[in-house]
């Protein structure tokens, strides 16, 4: 699934591409992707409407328009949205197309069909349940501190929780835990001072690198995870660390890595560097 480094990405890429373009008319192939209004109302309000605003929220791309809707997209597993020219007829994974002023059209493209659209006047009533952003400047200790005081989750799954902290996923909760040295299953709660200012700190640098590389590029041509709007792969996967190397060797200490499952969603960590307690 695409995380935050993806959707920053998508959202940096975008901008230049979108900014002041108005949407003229539009077409809902496959009417489950608008998760709201209905996929009539969707068409009917986006259609004459301008693309002013460009942010990313979690794993969220938030899109403002000057008649004051925000299209808010969610990629999920294997979702892409991508400006195509108008002569490029739409591939069979295409499920909604928006026809732009400029004589390109904007495609949302999802081979497994989990993706999903809103055009809403309030983008709370979608985000509102998400945590903190954790490159944010107010993403302070004090609030890291709070949010796991108590916690006897195991700190894995507890990073994979969006109201916990919103946009980190299965590829940079594994990254940030290696970098801090911490075990996937230690309790959040049981995490000391210093655990928590090293996970704090690895969780920003480990984003920002991805962002760096235009985040992290997995699977295959027709189950890819992520592909920027210019077509082309993130890099970050050839600089992880542990994720999805399992038996390979330890970058730090040459130990194998080892795979476990926490929270059903699997895990890679090296059990030398990363010892429990």
């Amino acid at each position: 699934m695409p995380e935050l480094p993806e959707v920053e990405t998508y959202v940096r890429e975008l901008t230049p591409a979108l900014h002041g373009r108005q949407v003229m008319d539009a077409h809902v192939l496959w009417p489950r992707t608008i998760a709201a209004p209905t996929p009539e109302a969707f068409v009917q309000r986006i259609s004459g409407a301008r693309f002013i605003a460009f942010e990313r929220r979690g794993k969220y791309m938030v899109l403002g328009l000057d008649q004051g809707d925000t299209l808010i997209v969610h990629l999920r597993m294997t979702g892409h949205l991508h400006v195509h020219p108008a002569s490029m007829a739409p591939d069979k994974h295409t499920h909604v197309v928006m026809s732009l002023d400029d004589g390109r059209r904007l495609d949302f493209q999802d081979s497994r069909k989990f993706g999903r659209l809103w055009l809403t006047r309030d983008p709370g009533l979608v985000l509102a349940h998400l945590g903190p952003e954790p490159l944010d400047a107010h993403f302070s200790m004090a609030e890291w501190q709070a949010k796991l005081a108590g916690r006897r989750a195991a700190i894995k799954a507890l990073l994979l929780d969006q109201a916990i902290i919103a946009g980190v996923g299965n590829i940079y909760a594994d990254e940030a835990l290696f970098l801090a040295g911490l075990h996937p299953t230690q309790r959040g709660g049981e995490l000391t001072l210093p655990q928590l200012a090293a996970l704090h700190a690895s969780i920003q640098a480990v984003l920002l690198a991805a962002i760096e590389k235009g985040g992290s590029s997995l699977g295959n041509s027709s189950l890819q995870n992520h592909v920027r709007p210019t077509g082309a792969p993130g890099n970050y996967q050839e600089a992880h660390r542990v994720y999805q190397r399992t038996g390979q060797p330890c970058p730090r200490c040459g130990y194998p890595i080892e795979r476990m499952v926490i929270a059903q969603r699997s895990t890679h960590f090296c059990p030398q560097c990363q010892r429990l307690g």
